[in-house]
């Protein structure tokens, strides 16, 4: 099974963040899951921390490397994950978000993420 990590599901499970499901951590961790992350995730943490709202316990460039040694799939943005951003409805406005419902839909991954409003979009959610 091929999951897309929410960019918050990617920092509370390096945060040890205990708002992340139990359910989200097993299936982060299982050696039998394709756990993918979207170069997009990478982008909106970078803003984040560049703009002060964002703190981690390590660099980004640390996160980086903890996304490869966790063996996540850094997913580029395709041009088709960008085409199908024209037909999404306008129930969720962050740019960030979007794209990844975008990816979601178009490679068919489960997108781990506590965010209910995705289910809008048939995005096959879990948490």
């Amino acid at each position: 099974m091929a999951y897309l990590l929410d960019t918050h599901a990617l920092i509370w499970f390096l945060e040890g963040d205990e708002r992340l499901s139990s359910k989200a951590k097993e299936i982060i961790i299982d050696d039998n899951a394709d756990i993918y992350l979207s170069i997009a995730s990478l982008w909106e943490m970078a803003i984040k921390i560049s703009l002060g709202k964002l703190q981690l316990s390590q660099s980004l460039d640390q996160v980086i490397a903890t996304v490869e040694q966790q063996s996540i799939t850094l997913l580029p943005i395709k041009t088709s994950h960008v085409l199908t951003l024209l037909n999404l409805p306008f129930e969720h406005r962050d740019p960030f978000d979007r794209l990844l419902i975008s990816q979601s839909l178009v490679e068919s991954y489960k997108l781990i993420s506590n965010e209910a409003i995705f289910l809008q979009y048939g995005v096959d959610r879990v948490w």
